[in-house]
């Protein structure tokens, strides 16, 4: 089994920043693409970041140039420094990889989710 845990979620006001963080445990064997994907009430999700295991980066036009994806291989963590927030950022932010256990089973793998509150 393998999971997921987030933190670093809260309230910011408009123009605040705030990091999320990821880290991957259980019988891992290797991590292709992690990444980060935020859903808004009412709204589907939809991707913010992704990073490549050789740190090839893509972002949503949305959010370029104010947030920054980066990974750290050995400790199987993804971080998400965010700058310059906005009201419509507002949502769960779900981070995601793209891992391979030890039994060579493949699975596309969620956290539990974190609220990110963007508010006066």
């Amino acid at each position: 089994q393998v999971q997921l845990v987030e933190s670093g979620g809260g309230v910011v006001q408009p123009g605040g920043s705030l990091r999320l963080s990821c880290t991957a445990s259980g019988s891992i064997l290797s991590i292709a693409s992690m990444g980060w994907y935020r859903q808004a009430p009412g709204k589907q999700r939809e991707l913010v970041a992704t990073i490549s295991s050789g740190g090839t980066t893509n972002y949503a036009n949305s959010v370029k140039g104010r947030f920054t994806i980066s990974r750290d291989n050995r400790e199987r963590s993804v971080s998400l420094q965010m700058n310059s927030l906005e009201r419509e950022d507002t949502a769960v932010y779900y981070c995601n990889a793209d891992i391979t256990q030890l039994n060579y089973f493949r699975q596309n793998t969620w956290g539990q989710g974190t609220q990110v509150t963007v508010s006066p």
